[in-house]
């Protein structure tokens, strides 16, 4: 009989154990995958990819007591060797292999040349092999990023007070309502997948005040394009006791702070890898919705075809002049037309016709969408007449505005978007792990 303690001494070495300067000389046991062979005649190179990165092993001839031929790529090895300092190795160290024990062999050649600093195929074949695909340095790196970036919302969140929740992704029906959603039959009753958290983040403050999530929401829109996918990872918080939805632009704006200091921090070999150059995110500029029309119509004669919402050009254009006026990478349009706004959105009292709102734009896309809510029932109420709805499924949310809310807002973050233009890529799906999309329910 044994007791299991929680923690069990690894027999191998990580890369952060071997970049510590006293390993140099040691002979040191390291596990990995076999990313790349060089073949160099009585010398070999045998890149091991690890989840820290590559690291380079030496295999000599009559020195290591294994035989070359039987490695191949992708194998997963045990090697053991002596350490040292190498200039030209990644990261600056190699193992000087003596053994080298094989765990187990790939049964079909690689289908893309994942050990090549750039994958050079079609977004359609990575996607196919994408659990292939992956494996190449400069793929993986995107999400580490991504990871990041979750990281540093939910952490600054936890600092500021929030409590993280996790809210039911099938409903009866949805926050934002319209044609818009995946139905299903759920035992002979009809219900959808959730498009946002919202109703259930506008409840949870009135429970714990200020709360956040971070989970998938699914969109049944017929858009094939680069910016749109069925299923996507949404960042959402909701905060209670505000004075204005400027409290919830200062609130993301210092998240988007932590954040790009957390990813310089940790997470610099990633961004080294993908020659990323961090925005600035120190004071960033808010803008009213008409105002920033104008302004861009005017500058670069661009006609104003729909005064109600904003157009992929127009959101290029905005970027354009952000950073050329006001040298900014994010810009925040507020005060949207009520028009193009849910129901529960606050309405400005000098302009009822627009409302307290705001999206936040990231080199020449919409990455956020947040703004207040009215929070009295009479009020909320007044609106769903207004525009025709009726409270049938909706008697659980309405309940707690009945039973008294305070004056709230909050938002939700496009996660594959905000990597998609930190990283430079002009297609969601290089940042999603396995998109869904009008096309793809595989792998």
């Amino acid at each position: 009989m044994e007791f299991v303690t929680g923690k069990k001494e690894s027999r191998t070495l990580e890369l952060s154990s071997l970049l510590q300067p006293e390993m140099t000389g040691q002979e040191v046991r390291v596990s990995g995958a076999v990313h790349a062979i060089r073949d160099m005649g009585n010398v070999a190179f045998i890149i091991l990819r690890k989840r820290e990165g590559l690291l380079q092993c030496v295999f000599e001839e009559g020195v290591s007591k294994f035989d070359l031929k039987d490695i191949r790529e992708a194998d997963t090895v045990e090697v053991t060797g002596v350490l040292t300092e190498s200039e030209k190795a990644p990261n600056g160290i190699e193992i000087h292999l003596s053994g080298l024990e094989i765990l187990s062999q790939p049964e079909e050649p690689m289908p893309l040349a994942i050990n090549k600093w750039k994958l050079n195929t079609s977004l359609e074949a990575k996607l196919n092999y994408r659990p292939i695909s992956l494996r190449n340095i400069r793929e993986r790196a995107k999400f580490k990023i991504q990871e990041g970036i979750v990281r540093g919302f939910r952490d600054f969140l936890y600092q500021e007070g929030f409590t993280e929740i996790h809210t039911p992704k099938i409903g009866a029906r949805s926050a934002e309502g319209g044609a818009n959603m995946f139905r299903l039959d759920y035992f002979h009753r009809p219900a959808v997948l959730q498009q946002s958290p919202q109703f259930y983040k506008q409840m949870m403050v009135g429970v714990f005040d200020r709360v956040f999530e971070t989970g998938p929401v699914f969109r049944a829109e017929k858009h094939n394009t680069k910016r749109h996918l069925n299923e996507y990872t949404s960042l959402d918080f909701e905060m209670g006791y505000i004075d204005g939805f400027e409290d919830l632009m200062a609130m993301e704006t210092g998240f988007l702070q932590y954040t790009m200091e957390l990813l310089e921090k940790d997470y610099s070999r990633e961004l080294k890898i993908l020659g990323v150059e961090l925005p600035k995110a120190d004071q960033i500029p808010a803008v009213r919705f008409d105002e920033i029309k104008r302004l861009v119509s005017e500058k670069y004669g661009r006609k104003i075809r729909n005064p109600f919402d904003l157009e992929p050009e127009e959101e290029t254009l905005i970027s354009r002049y952000a950073k050329e006026e006001w040298d900014a990478d994010f810009v925040f349009v507020t005060h949207y037309p009520t028009k193009k706004r849910p129901f529960y959105a606050m309405e400005d009292s000098e302009d009822p016709t627009y409302t307290l709102s705001f999206d936040l734009l990231f080199r020449g896309m919409e990455i956020t969408t947040g703004g207040q809510r009215i929070h009295d029932y009479g009020q909320l109420i007044a609106k769903m007449e207004k525009r025709g709805m009726t409270e049938e499924g909706m008697e659980q949310y309405l309940s707690a505005f009945k039973h008294g809310m305070p004056p709230h807002g909050g938002l939700g973050i496009g996660l594959e978007r905000l990597t998609m233009k930190l990283v430079g890529e002009d297609n969601v799906r290089e940042t999603t792990l396995f998109p869904r999309d009008m096309s793809r329910l595989e792998p």
